[in-house]
């Protein structure tokens, strides 16, 4: 800083000094041209008078002037030039200050000489007899009388630069010592210049901007600390080396691991010694996201190891182990579900096969045939609606799965669907009533349909003698709704996250005796996935049930 307000002083004033002096030789130069052409008029004027007075013969008498004074003729002949030859001079009628001195009485000009090849200031007048005489000076004089005092300009500017370097070396440092004594700790306390105050103002204001930023990261430290030692999920951050830079209590517990050795350096490899976990870290630190299975203390546990790079190369990697004991039981459940579909499948084709052997074996009356191929009907369409439910379900599953959209009318579809049920409603006692204008949505309409026939099916059959069934079709900035309200018998609180569950039943014995397959609310879910839907189900046990669709615009 100090060189820097040294180096702009010395410049300033170097600057100055030059510009200054630049000004007093234009100034002087300036004045040294208007004093010698003054001159050259008051000289042409007195010669003019003698001229006039004694005749040409005066002008050979003139001897004390160093100006070159010239005779022209009225048509352009030189008649007498005191520095040069008349006879070798060429015509001068074409001369601009001839021209203005024979038409106005008086012309000047300034230009080079071509007789004496010099920058030559011409003033003209014409005497009375028409002839015009003529004195002129050459800048030399003018030249010369700068270059005079030049020196002496030169010997000031250099005595005033080394004064000015001087004295700015001095203000400088006066400038900057109580600055280089500044308490940057304690900005307030500082006395000095009034302009720095603002600086100091910010400076202060930073401080404590820096020391708040200090305390936001240790309080994001203890708070990092507090997450990752609640996290479930195990966390390590290792180094190239294996060794273990932070943790968490979970990744111990997970790893079967009950504490950490006191060494400065210890390796991830200590807590736990299978296979996987070594398969993860060294794949990690090859560069590669690696995940690996590991059994600990009756547990599965996924480990999940990505390398950590910097310009390219490994400098570390971050561990998280996952308790995936929950995804295995998911998994049962799975063979579960194959099970009650097998299960499912099973029952409807018994009843079938036996009812098909007892009539075709002739034990059954010819009156009962009629009975028995109804149950036979029946048990058949059962086993349909089972198939075409576990088809769509398999369908909505596959996540690549590419259907044709369309834009359709969803109030118009409703209408449709409760006209389907009308004749199943009535059987029940139950009134379906669809409310809403015309509210397009873009899907495949087939998945749609199932979807609000499965919820308006279930508000019929799960409803109440006399009971009733709203659709309500609704558009807003969320996107275009769809609600089914019915006054039925309603699901129990503990119930309400299971039924969307396939084949899972609140009734088992209604859902038996109404034909429930278990898979309609399952057949809602996956179909509100599939177009990016949201569901929802409120229900209040022996008063009714509603379940809100939501389609984004």
């Amino acid at each position: 800083m100090r060189k820097k307000i040294f180096k702009n002083m010395c410049l300033l004033a170097l600057v100055t000094i030059l510009l200054s002096s630049l000004l007093v030789t234009i100034v002087y130069y300036a004045n040294s041209d208007a004093r010698m052409k003054s001159e050259v008029r008051e000289e042409t004027r007195f010669v003019r008078g003698a001229v006039e007075l004694s005749g040409q013969d005066y002008l050979a008498t003139v001897e004390n002037t160093a100006n070159r004074i010239t005779l022209i003729d009225t048509d352009g002949t030189v008649l007498y030039d005191n520095q040069a030859d008349p006879a070798t001079m060429e015509n001068h009628s074409d001369r601009e200050e001839f021209q203005e001195a024979s038409m106005a009485g008086a012309g000047e000009a300034t230009r080079i000489s071509d007789t004496i090849a010099e920058q030559t200031f011409y003033y003209a007048v014409k005497l009375q007899n028409g002839q015009v005489l003529r004195v002129a000076a050459t800048t030399d004089s003018v030249f010369a009388a700068v270059l005079a005092v030049l020196p002496w300009i030169l010997g000031v500017e250099v005595l005033v630069a080394v004064c000015t370097v001087l004295f700015s070396n001095f203000l400088t440092k006066k400038i900057v010592a109580p600055i280089n004594r500044l308490d940057l700790d304690h900005p307030a306390d500082n006395e000095i210049y009034d302009e720095l105050s603002p600086l100091l103002g910010k400076i202060s204001r930073q401080n404590e901007v820096i020391a708040q930023q200090m305390k936001s990261l240790r309080e994001k430290q203890e708070e990092f600390t507090s997450i990752t030692e609640n996290m479930s999920e195990g966390f390590l951050v290792l180094d190239n080396n294996t060794d273990i830079l932070s943790y968490n209590t979970s990744a111990l517990r997970l790893l079967g691991a009950e504490t950490v050795p006191a060494e400065s350096h210890v390796s991830a490899l200590a807590l736990n010694r299978s296979a996987g976990f070594r398969s993860a870290v060294d794949g990690a630190l090859a560069g590669k996201r690696s995940e690996q299975l590991v059994r600990q203390g009756g547990r599965c546990c996924q480990v999940m190891a990505n390398p950590v790079l910097r310009d390219g190369e490994v400098e570390g990697a971050v561990v998280v182990i996952l308790d995936i004991t929950e995804r295995e039981e998911r998994e049962n459940l799975r063979r579960e579900f194959t099970a009650n579909v097998s299960h499912e499948l099973k029952t409807p084709l018994t009843s079938i096969s036996g009812f098909a052997e007892i009539i075709k074996n002739g034990i059954v009356k010819p009156e009962d045939i009629p009975r028995f191929a109804g149950n036979i009907y029946e048990e058949s369409q059962r086993l349909v609606t089972l198939v075409d439910d576990i088809l769509n379900l398999s369908r909505l599953d596959e996540a690549d799965v590419q259907l044709e959209r369309e834009d359709f009318d969803l109030s118009s579809l409703a209408r449709d669907v409760a006209g389907r049920l009308k004749a199943s409603a009535k059987k029940n006692g139950v009134v379906i009533t669809v409310i809403g204008d015309k509210a397009e949505i873009n899907g495949v309409k087939s998945i749609v349909d199932e979807m609000v026939f499965n919820l308006v099916d279930n508000a019929v059959k799960y409803n109440k003698q006399n009971g009733r069934v709203t659709v309500t079709v609704d558009s807003s900035s969320d996107g275009t709704a769809l609600t089914v309200t019915d006054t039925g018998i309603g699901i129990p609180q503990a119930d309400v996250d299971r039924v969307f569950e396939r084949f899972y039943r609140v009734d088992k014995s209604h859902s038996k005796e109404i034909g429930g397959t278990g898979l309609g609310l399952s057949i809602v879910k996956h179909g509100a996935a599939f177009h990016n839907a949201k569901v929802s189900l409120q229900s209040t046990e022996g008063e009714g049930t509603t379940v809100r669709l939501v389609f984004p615009n």
